[in-house]
């Protein structure tokens, strides 16, 4: 659940690349000892006792998504470090061949020796844009430089967002992979491996989505015809951003279903990357509902339809759905229970107690009816995740590469006892019920990865009077993940560049909660997103030094101001392809 930055790379395509940075010429005789710089000795640091949480900046609005939009702090082009003579002495390579130079030279590790990884490894979120309507690598240039930015600071990949919205645009089974070849190319030059997202839905609406994406033009057409294969609300509103499961197996799409769809897409795919698949394509993230998550679009953005932190709405009214609904409630010898969903659930504002369904005391959502109603909605979208997993294990099976599942991290309205938000996404999560662990179970039949959401959040840091409590929802994902013995990776939901969100990642990461296993660490993290705040001085410093502390993992003793010290050591020898890769993406 990203949120929109005013100077997001996204914004910044059609623009004009700036001119190569260049040092300038240097004598022959300079030299560098890169490694040596890296490990400059630390005297006089101050280190926080094992344990001890960093100071928290000061936050002024709390970072919920109605103020993180304005929270982007932009490096300005005019900004030139002088460069120390170490930093020189690279001055006759470019600085991308600077970055090779560095890979090759600077140690991760104590002693420069290629071990066993451990830790938790670290991705990179590109731009939601990265490939242009036109089916090329946006900004081509200022993607190089960045990537060789990335791999420098010790970052394991990226992520990327394949659009079905893109690639199979103008007709059925027409699929054109033209800029994510490039694109792939790319990453593997430089050593990064990808996580590729297979995104079946609408980039346009939601929370931080910075360009518009359609779904391909011959489903829209269909949608057209057929308005109910769209998600619907109970006041009639449609949402375009992903098929209604309701018609998963129906032949609503020229003849196809749209999970056959999705799995005509994954095939096609494979067979176009297959030579890249377990070697730089490492992860296939299957999307399953908007923004990629597998839940229904019940607090949508798009005209001001929902606001955070509103409950949200159901979405199951579209005729598919409420034929199902039918037949469930005929099954459970309950007919009358199967023409609606409930008509006393609020709108997409109110709060729960706002609600006779979602108050606390005598609220619906806790009768006999309730009960009923949520157990069909939240199985509707388990066996939506199991019909595409089912898909994608089979079309990947034997290509080395693991297959992953966004969960949403809904957060706010937690502290109540119907977590209604929740459950009008299709979570069966109440204060007596776990619904993440029927999610956590689903995906382990698939051998499946739990990716999710909000790791970087604090309880204090969101508004109180709306119970949010992430750090809570994240504790109770890791332990429904242990019990179902499914990997668990994570994605911060707002951009933070600060220590304080840091900290928490690496807190949240090592999964240090009751009854987890001493060794359990998440299996990666996506850190959102590759943009020109990123590459600022400070902030970059900063994530230098947070990528570091994931690498070494949860065993490592060393102080976060003993790292950051490095990472300061570090990007300046760095700081020419720094440069170039910031100028460039803000050009």
């Amino acid at each position: 659940m990203a949120l929109n930055l005013a100077h997001q790379i996204g914004s910044l395509a059609g623009t004009q690349i700036a001119a190569e940075v260049t040092t300038g010429e240097q004598s022959s005789s300079a030299t560098a000892n890169v490694s040596a710089v890296w490990k400059v000795p630390l005297a006089n640091l101050r280190c926080n006792a094992p344990g001890e949480a960093l100071s928290p900046p000061m936050l002024t609005p709390p970072l919920t998504p109605r103020s993180a939009a304005n929270r982007s702090a932009m490096m300005s082009p005019s900004m030139r470090p002088v460069l120390s003579p170490a930093c020189q002495a690279y001055g006759t390579l470019s600085p991308l061949e600077a970055a090779e130079e560095l890979s090759a030279s600077v140690a991760w590790k104590e002693g420069g020796k290629k071990e066993e990884k451990k830790g938790v490894p670290v991705y990179v979120m590109m731009p939601l844009d990265s490939v242009t309507n036109g089916n090329t690598v946006n900004r081509k240039k200022a993607m190089n430089a960045s990537l060789h930015a990335l791999k420098s600071a010790g970052v394991e990949g990226i992520m990327i967002d394949v659009w079905w919205g893109l690639v199979e645009r103008e007709a059925p089974d027409a699929y054109n992979w033209g800029g994510y070849a490039e694109l792939l190319e790319m990453a593997k030059k430089h050593g990064l491996k990808v996580q590729a997202v297979m995104s079946f839905h609408q980039c346009g609406g939601n929370v931080g989505d910075s360009c518009a994406i359609p779904l391909p033009k011959w489903v829209t057409e269909e949608i057209d015809k057929d308005p109910d294969l769209a998600y619907t609300d109970q006041w009639g509103r449609r949402n375009y951003e992903y098929l209604s499961l309701g018609c998963d197996t129906l032949p609503v799409l020229k003849g196809r279903t749209p999970v056959q769809c999705y799995a005509d897409f994954m095939r096609a795919f494979r067979d176009s990357f297959k030579h890249l698949l377990g070697d730089t394509i490492v992860e296939i993230q299957v999307g399953m509902g908007p923004a990629g998550e597998l839940r229904y679009p019940s607090y949508p953005e798009a005209n001001g339809t929902w606001k955070f932190p509103g409950i949200g709405a159901f979405q199951c009214y579209d005729k598919y759905m409420l034929s199902s609904l039918k037949a469930a409630a005929e099954a459970a010898g309950k007919p009358e229970w199967g023409s609606t969903g409930p008509t006393d659930a609020g709108h997409y504002n109110n709060w729960p107690e706002d609600t006779p369904f979602f108050k606390k005391e005598g609220g619906g959502w806790n009768t006999p009816y309730g009960e009923f109603f949520l157990t069909w909605y939240s199985q509707m979208l388990l066996e939506h995740g199991e019909r595409i997993l089912s898909s994608a294990t089979s079309i990947f099976d034997g290509a080395g590469v693991k297959i992953s599942v966004k969960v949403a991290g809904i957060h706010w309205h937690y502290g109540t006892r119907s977590h209604a938000p929740e459950l009008t996404a299709g979570y069966y999560n109440t204060r007596y019920r776990d619904g993440y662990l029927p999610i956590a179970q689903m995906l382990a039949r698939h051998g499946a990865v739990f990716n999710f959401t909000c790791i970087e959040m604090r309880d204090h840091e969101q508004p109180q009077d709306a119970l949010c409590a992430p750090e809570k929802l994240v504790k109770q994902v890791a332990l429904a993940t242990g019990a179902a013995q499914v990997p668990l990776a994570g994605e911060n939901a707002l951009p933070r560049y600060d220590e304080y969100a840091h900290e928490q990642i690496l807190q949240a990461s090592s999964l240090n909660v009751d009854g987890s296993p001493v060794d359990r660490e998440m299996c990666a993290f996506t850190y959102l997103r590759m943009n020109p705040s990123l590459f600022h001085p400070d902030n970059w410093r900063r994530f230098v030094a947070f990528v570091k502390k994931m690498n070494e993992g949860k065993g490592a003793r060393r102080c976060w101001e003993e790292v950051e010290r490095e990472a300061e050591q570090f990007v300046h020898v760095t700081q020419p392809f720094i440069q170039e890769a910031a100028v460039a993406l803000m050009h």
